[in-house]
């Protein structure tokens, strides 16, 4: 997002979806860095939210955001299927969030991939990879616990 920000492609309307951060798929990162991205697209007049399987602090507030998606982009949740151009509503005062797609058509998309050992440099991903192997989805907590 930062680079599409750097390269100016971030000026207008949008939903910025920020997938596979879930806890199976590189452990919920805090993606409170996301927020000056947004909030500068923000400031230049254009309406901005965030939708994603990761988490944000409440730091974060000044962009409209869903997050904690589940089932988070690497368990083939909805997330996994959207693509560039989709239209999708946020409504903060009922708490919603929808993709104006027909079910069939999201459903029949294919999941999005992400090689997340190419972007694995650092995190640590072998040592909890038993963790991530057996997290539940940030609904159930993101937790290893029965």
């Amino acid at each position: 997002m930062e680079a599409a920000f750097g390269a100016g492609e971030l000026d207008c309307d949008l939903v910025a979806v920020v997938r596979f951060q879930g806890a199976k798929a590189i452990g919920m990162p805090e993606l409170h860095k996301l927020t000056p991205v947004l909030a500068s697209v923000m400031a230049r007049g254009h309406q901005v939210a965030l939708v994603t399987d990761g988490r944000m602090s409440g730091a974060s507030g000044k962009v409209p955001a869903v997050i904690h998606v589940t089932p988070e982009a690497l368990d083939g949740g909805p997330i996994a299927r959207l693509r560039d151009g989709d239209i999708i509503a946020l409504d903060a005062e009922a708490g919603t969030s929808t993709v104006e797609l027909s079910p069939e058509t999201l459903q029949n998309r294919s999941l999005a991939v992400c090689d997340l050992e190419a972007h694995a440099h650092g995190y640590g991903r072998e040592l909890f990879q038993m963790f991530r192997a057996n997290v539940s989805g940030a609904d159930f907590g993101a937790s290893v616990c029965g």
